[in-house]
């Protein structure tokens, strides 16, 4: 367990508000959660859109079953891998758990869910199989510039370019609604638990000390024994659906089919992970501004 090194005095200051801490992958917020949970006695909520997925603890790095036992812990690993779950879905199931307690630790590193919770979440309609489909064969066919190309102005400057699903959710959001993504978010309904309104705390190491972080514990998944995880998601291994979104389950797919070396697969996974810190870093350091800094209370 780790040793949180966060005095008395700062946790008293944090009251009986629920906690938000939000940090890039690899950070050790999961550890933080636990230690802090243990101090102030409180639940954990995940707030991390692939560890909600049943069929991967492992390579999400969920919370192990010995953390569950000693604390309780929520929204982790209740959907099954073909279950769509969105943000909305996350925030109704929020909603459920803050209405019988608030004294909570929402943890994760999916800024969108944050964003969403504190800021609020434009009630967009469904994307039906007919724009999904339109978007897969667009995507196939021209990739994400073919998809960008359709976008207007003021979705484009905001969104994250280089991250295909969100790209995709605008293009689907603007051809399903006749609306952009960017209008939907103007016309948003009020934040179930604003800022004020809660205690948010973020981690963010520096990328030097990332990188060695995310390199090690790739190679930890191994040893706990991410590949026989891998193999058991084989058979059913669908890589449209979100549950295979997980960094490195596509490179671990890969080296069980015979397509890369181990050496290669892990390689690949963590290049993938550094890019998807990258990203995490710049939303936090974009977005999350007036949250309260505690990397150098945790190292």
């Amino acid at each position: 367990m780790m040793t949180l090194m966060i005095s008395d005095r700062f946790l008293k200051n944090i009251g009986e508000k629920p906690i938000l801490l939000v940090g890039p992958t690899a950070s050790g917020k999961s550890k933080i959660a636990m230690s802090l949970a243990i101090k102030l006695g409180r639940h954990i909520v995940n707030a991390d859109s692939l560890q909600v997925y049943s069929n991967w603890r492992i390579l999400t790095a969920r919370p192990t079953i010995k953390d569950e036992e000693i604390i309780p812990h929520h929204l982790y690993g209740h959907k099954a891998p073909d279950e769509e779950y969105s943000v909305g879905h996350w925030l109704r199931d929020l909603s459920d758990i803050l209405s019988t307690n608030k004294k909570v630790i929402i943890v994760g590193g999916t800024g969108l869910y944050f964003s969403a919770l504190t800021e609020g979440l434009a009630n967009i309609p469904k994307i039906s199989n007919k724009v999904k489909n339109m978007s897969k064969k667009k995507l196939n066919e021209n990739g994400i510039a073919g998809l960008l190309h359709d976008l207007d102005k003021d979705t484009f400057e905001n969104l994250d370019i280089k991250n295909p699903m969100r790209v995709v959710r605008a293009w689907e959001v603007f051809h399903e609604t006749g609306k952009s993504l960017k209008r939907w978010q103007s016309e948003t309904e009020p934040a179930i638990l604003p800022i004020s309104e809660c205690h948010p705390l973020v981690i963010n190491p520096d990328k030097a000390d990332l990188d060695k972080k995310i390199r090690l514990r790739f190679e930890q998944m191994i040893k706990m024994g991410a590949l026989d995880e891998t193999k058991k998601n084989l058979v059913s291994w669908n890589e449209s659906s979100l549950a295979s979104k997980a960094i490195g389950a596509s490179e671990l797919i890969a080296y069980l089919k015979g397509e890369l070396s181990i050496n290669q697969a892990i390689e690949n996974a963590s290049i993938a992970t550094r890019q998807y810190a990258k990203r995490q870093k710049t939303w936090i350091k974009t977005r999350m501004t007036d949250w309260d800094d505690i990397t150098d209370l945790t190292l």
